[in-house]
């Protein structure tokens, strides 16, 4: 008898929590050896995992998926051994399961110790970046954790075969499979399904556009880790570095157009030196960037379309951003305040003050000063891969790294008191 969708979410949440027990008592040396496992088919699956992620360029073509989400989906050689590299250095990491962060003796002997535990289940709702399957997966497993893994229909193909090699990893070294699932039905009622799952889900991670993020948020009834979309300023100000900031905005916004943390916003100061704008024109000639802009904007740059609340509010993943001249650095920050999504935002400066006042007022998980805003990564940060970039203040800020992944406990060593 076939399961309905609801059942087979609800066998795979059941498998996942049983396989999560094997993961409890195992040793960093034997988590590393699935990775280092993973690693190897991973290698070994090469081929396959190119050819079926073709299969979703070709269909992404089809549907016509904007350039930054192609980019997105892309898997070639090189990101493939990325991919395979970032491995290695996951098994380096600390282990963060069994770490005592509290220890303390009460009036009646009694040893308390808070230490570090596996969460149990992490599942991930995710879209177009099949390098994600594996990231997740790496970490729950660091975290002692089995990996639920739901992405979206444009890289099906592309998450399955790269699931199927992670299991290939589990069944060759005589473990449960089912630490690692990969949910293969794309419709919406599998994500709420997923979400529904209460008692075998214990943290939920959504991945994605605003609205899927959105969507989770307010439909789950799992524990949810935020991440956010990225609406990330670069303000310039007067005393900038021309060349630099030149430099750091071309970074920021063409290196790789379709993530998170590339600028969408541009902030100028009024007075900046005036061979600038002559500098940006040619950088947005160069790239064919379409730019959203204030009135100042339009007199002083070319072909510059009006700005309005929207514009300035976008996450556009495309050669496009939203710019406002600004008249001082308190209204720079006044903007960000307003439209910023909480994710990295960048000022390029001289001025040790400015940058220092930059630093403590912008409300954001990643402030830079005199750098891109494409740094804001997991892998930059030292934390070996992430599971997302959140932008909520409680359990996690910033890139979400092995140390976010995990839970506590206290244990307790008695010696026969009771409380009176």
């Amino acid at each position: 008898m076939e399961l309905s969708l609801k059942d087979e979410v609800l066998e795979i949440g059941k498998k996942a929590k049983q396989a999560s027990r094997d993961l409890f008592t195992m040793s960093n040396r034997d988590k590393n050896k699935i990775l280092a496992e993973i690693k190897n088919c991973l290698i070994k699956n090469k081929d396959h995992i190119l050819e079926e992620n073709k299969k979703d360029l070709e269909n992404g073509k089809k549907v016509n998926l904007k350039e930054g989400f192609m980019d997105r989906l892309l898997l070639n050689e090189q990101r493939l051994d990325d991919m395979a590299k970032s491995i290695d250095k996951v098994i380096t990491l600390e282990d963060p399961v069994g770490r005592s962060d509290y220890a303390f003796v009460s009036e009646d002997g009694l040893n308390i110790e808070k230490r570090t535990v596996p969460m149990g289940v992490i599942a991930i709702i995710y879209e177009a970046r099949p390098n994600v399957t594996l990231d997740g997966a790496l970490l729950a497993i660091k975290a002692g954790s089995a990996i639920i893994l739901r992405g979206g229909k444009e890289a099906i193909n592309s998450n399955i075969a790269i699931a199927s090699a992670m299991r290939e990893a589990l069944k060759n070294l005589n473990l449960n499979e089912d630490i690692v699932q990969i949910i293969e039905n794309t419709s919406r009622e599998s994500s709420r399904e997923l979400m529904q799952l209460v008692g075998y889900v214990d943290l939920l991670v959504p991945r994605g556009s605003a609205s899927l993020i959105n969507s989770v948020v307010e439909n789950a009834k799992v524990p949810v880790l935020k991440t956010g979309v990225g609406n990330c300023h670069i303000f310039v100000d007067k005393s900038a570095e021309i060349d630099m900031a030149i430099k750091i905005i071309e970074n920021a916004k063409t290196q790789r157009i379709g993530v998170c943390n590339a600028m969408e916003s541009l902030l100028v100061h009024e007075d900046v030196e005036k061979d600038f704008f002559e500098k940006l024109q040619n950088l947005i000639d160069k790239y064919k960037i379409k730019v959203y802009g204030c009135e100042k904007s339009q007199k002083l740059l070319k072909n510059i379309y009006k700005a309005n609340e929207e514009e300035y509010g976008r996450e556009y993943l495309d050669y496009a951003f939203s710019m406002k001249i600004v008249s001082s650095l308190d209204e720079a920050l006044d903007h960000i305040y307003k439209y910023s999504t909480g994710h990295s935002e960048a000022i390029i400066t001289e001025d040790y003050e400015n940058a220092m006042k930059f630093t403590q007022i912008v409300d954001s998980a990643a402030c830079y000063v005199n750098a891109s805003t494409r740094f804001t990564d997991g892998g930059v940060f030292g934390f070996g891969a992430e599971l997302g970039i959140s932008t909520q203040k409680l359990h996690a800020r910033g890139p979400v790294g092995l140390k976010d992944l995990v839970s506590s406990k206290y244990i307790i060593l008695g010696s026969g008191q009771v409380r009176g």
